[in-house]
């Protein structure tokens, strides 16, 4: 009977192709069928998939605006499918909410490392779902809509905040969301140290509340992917021993 409710939902649902599509990659069904029937309460378009290959597989057939996926899946697992779709640039950008079992902060830090733009441990509140789901597309509408033509420069690099692009030399350099607002981040404020914490919370927009040192482990393997991109601009994003970073270009440093 549940089943049914929530599947005549989500088709009734469909019908309004101007709602956001969410994805719920989740092999438990009444887990998968709870989050279905909050999502599509809460007017959004929502399909469900069990399996890792499922959810590719209907990722490619039409990109959602948002992934709910959990990490422990059979077969493909939820990290595999995280690590498929940000490593493709036509999927990179869709946000993910991962879902985890887990509560050791360690394991939990992984879905961030791994390109995940928020989590939730089970079990989690359905409405703290919801909200959770609200914020992550408010941030990605935020970050694709235009700021009124505002242009960071500094030496070669110059990052269009409206459309959401950074070159160097004229050349597109491609970053992720996260990575696009943790560089702007930096170049926003030049020459001033800014600790982990801070460049969490506004690259990831985050109030968090996980320790120092797990701070230290997700910004760290950013800063480490966004030099790789930025190469010998990269070297402009300076390490501050003990406390976080800085952009300094080398007339800065005069």
């Amino acid at each position: 009977m549940v089943e049914t409710a929530v599947r005549k939902m989500m088709e009734t649902a469909a019908k309004a192709p101007e709602a956001a599509r969410v994805l719920v990659v989740e092999d438990e069904p009444d887990i998968a069928a709870l989050i279905a029937y909050q999502l599509t309460r809460e007017g959004f378009r929502v399909e469900t998939a069990a399996s890792g290959t499922d959810a590719l597989a209907a990722i490619h057939r039409e990109l959602p605006d948002l992934l709910v996926l959990d990490r422990m899946l059979p077969g493909l697992s939820g990290d595999d499918v995280l690590k498929t779709i940000k490593g493709e640039s036509a999927t990179s950008a869709v946000p993910v909410l991962v879902l985890t079992a887990r509560r050791e902060q360690e394991e939990r830090i992984e879905g961030f490392e791994l390109g995940a733009d928020d989590y939730l441990t089970k079990p989690f509140s359905p409405r703290e779902l919801v909200l959770r789901v609200h914020a992550i597309l408010r941030r990605a509408r935020d970050s694709a809509t235009p700021t009124g033509g505002r242009v960071l420069r500094a030496g070669p690099l110059r990052m269009d905040l409206a459309s959401h692009q950074a070159t160097l030399d004229g050349q597109e350099v491609v970053l992720t969301p996260t990575e696009f607002r943790l560089l702007q981040a930096l170049v926003e404020r030049k020459g001033r140290t800014q600790s982990r914490r801070q460049l969490l919370e506004r690259a990831w927009d985050v109030k968090s509340e996980i320790s120092d040192r797990l701070h230290t482990r997700t910004v760290d393997m950013h800063v480490r992917r966004l030099r790789s991109k930025l190469g010998i601009v990269g070297d402009w994003v300076e390490t501050v021993r003990g406390f976080g970073y800085r952009f300094r270009t080398p007339e800065d440093r005069t």
